[in-house]
């Protein structure tokens, strides 16, 4: 009689995420699954879309196949002449990939706090791998959680060596996507170029009603009956780019100023922090100037 396989000798079984988006045209759907199902590979999880007024198709496929950490590669060499087929913009990875990110932040904490806990406890795909900021307010907290943390002040004058600064550190740790969790400083156009998306904002949703130094105190003034919050893509158009989140909450004439503060703040932590784990997951494809967000 044969005996049972051992755990060592099974297959191992990998997953992997394929995104993708070209031109509408038949048959884009027939050819994933059918090269899917040629290479013995299961399909968990398929999100799709297709534009009609653009003519253009997104989708995103989480699949197991059998395999090893080199996987990935050999699938991705095979699914080559599919994608030329259709013109297809993609990518293929392994599923659960961690993304090396970079935070910046100014004096407002509550969004960096946030992401660090979600990156601590798991439940963003993200290795923190640096935070950057104008002010030492903050070298604490981060350091406390074993990450380095850089001090680049910044003036009218420094500003081009500040910048010049942050991209000689996303080369040198590698990082995949920056995150502004409230930095308060407008980047250059050269600089939004560079990091074209890869690099995420946060701003309260008041704007471009409410500008300036004390937002909600101009709304509380104005009688607002919701706040919320809105997470981007950077852009040379300060707080313009391709919405990929937003978070809104009900208030009403009871709340006081520092009522919409705390409120604000809870809308920009989920509203960033969604928009981060989206991105890194492979959910968030650009089209132009909005994006295809596929949950």
């Amino acid at each position: 009689m044969t005996p049972e396989p051992t755990s060592e000798v099974r297959a191992r079984t990998v997953g992997h995420i394929l995104t993708l988006d070209c031109a509408e045209t038949p048959g884009i759907v027939h050819a994933v699954t059918g090269f899917l199902l040629e290479n013995g590979c299961d399909i968990v999880d398929n999100k799709q879309y297709g534009e009609r007024s653009e003519g253009h198709f997104f989708m995103r496929v989480h699949f197991e196949s059998e395999g090893d950490a080199g996987t990935a590669g050999n699938l991705r060499e095979a699914f080559a002449p599919v994608a030329a087929d259709f013109g297809m913009t993609w990518r293929l990875e392994p599923h659960g990939s961690r993304r090396r990110v970079l935070i910046m932040v100014s004096k407002f904490g509550h969004c960096l706090n946030d992401l660090l806990f979600r990156a601590r406890i798991g439940e963003l795909p993200v290795d923190v791998v640096a935070v950057v900021s104008n002010h030492a307010d903050h070298q604490a907290l981060v350091e406390w959680h074993g990450i380095p943390f850089f001090h680049v002040p910044v003036t009218a004058g420094t500003k081009p060596a500040a910048e010049a600064r942050l991209l000689e550190l996303v080369d040198e740790l590698d990082v995949e996507l920056v995150v502004l969790a409230r930095y308060m400083q407008v980047l250059s156009d050269g600089l939004t170029r560079q990091l074209a998306g890869r690099a995420i904002n946060i701003h309260h949703s008041f704007l471009p009603g409410f500008k300036g130094a004390k937002p909600y105190h101009q709304a509380h003034a104005r009688g607002v009956k919701t706040v919320g919050a809105t997470a981007h893509y950077v852009t040379g158009e300060l707080d313009e780019g391709p919405i990929i989140s937003q978070q809104v909450l009900e208030v009403d004439h009871t709340y006081g100023p520092d009522d919409l503060v705390a409120a604000g703040r809870d809308t920009e932590c989920k509203a960033l922090s969604n928009a981060v784990r989206w991105h890194c997951e492979g959910r968030v494809i650009l089209q132009g100037s909005r994006t295809v967000v596929l949950k």
